[in-house]
């Protein structure tokens, strides 16, 4: 099996490729590489799209060089594609990220700023909450997610580290694999069919955090 970690000059390759590096020798003929070549998608068997940054930045750079045609046959194609974090974002229709931008349209939905005023109803001097979100926060599954294959064998709650000020937002409960409370509740796991996107950072939540990119590799 090969699978390509996407390169568009804005992500976190190198922490990505050394998680799957990490869980290797569990599977066999397992080839990681990362890719920047739009002509070169279609020979991996799965894809992951990472991300860290701005949206408009994101979408900007995979349009310029063609990435966001390749993607979007290749989820056509019904091989397994995973979004992380800002590659997530860039499944869904548009992102309001310092303006309006449209994104994949591989899931439905949009991206939001976090309220600041639903998150200052719930500061108290104790526990402020600030944007934005960074740390570790409880996954709560859907039902959708308690029967998605990149959930596998994981417990209705858990945790896995996050680092965001935008989510996602008006994305189909069918689609909501798992939720997150922070001030108020929004998807933090996403799937339709092959396409699958995660918000926090599973190659920094240790063992959970590896364990879902397991039941990627296994899909």
């Amino acid at each position: 099996m090969r699978i390509g970690i996407l390169n568009y000059n804005i992500g976190n390759l190198a922490s990505v490729k050394n998680a799957f590096n990490n869980i290797m020798q569990e599977f066999s003929n397992i080839t990681i590489n990362v890719e920047s070549d739009p002509c070169k998608i279609a020979k991996f068997d799965k894809i992951i799209l990472p991300g860290v940054g701005a949206f408009g930045d994101a979408i900007a750079h995979l349009r310029q060089n063609s990435l966001d045609e390749a993607i979007c046959s290749f989820a056509k194609s019904g091989k397994y594609l995973l979004g992380i974090c800002l590659g997530m974002q860039l499944l869904l229709q548009k992102s309001y990220e310092f303006g309006e931008y449209s994104g994949l349209g591989l899931i439905e939905g949009e991206v939001v700023e976090f309220d600041k005023t639903r998150l200052l109803a719930k500061n108290t001097q104790s526990s402020a909450l600030k944007i934005p979100q960074i740390g570790w926060n409880k996954c709560i599954l859907s039902e959708s997610g308690l029967k998605n294959g990149l959930l596998k064998d994981c417990e209705k709650e858990f945790f896995l580290y996050f680092v965001h000020s935008f989510h996602a937002n008006k994305v189909a409960d069918s689609h909501t694999l798992a939720r997150c409370e922070y001030g108020y509740t929004f998807p933090a796991i996403i799937g339709k069919d092959n396409v699958l996107g995660i918000q926090p950072h599973p190659e920094k939540s240790h063992q959970m955090g590896l364990k879902i990119l397991k039941n990627f590799i296994a899909l």
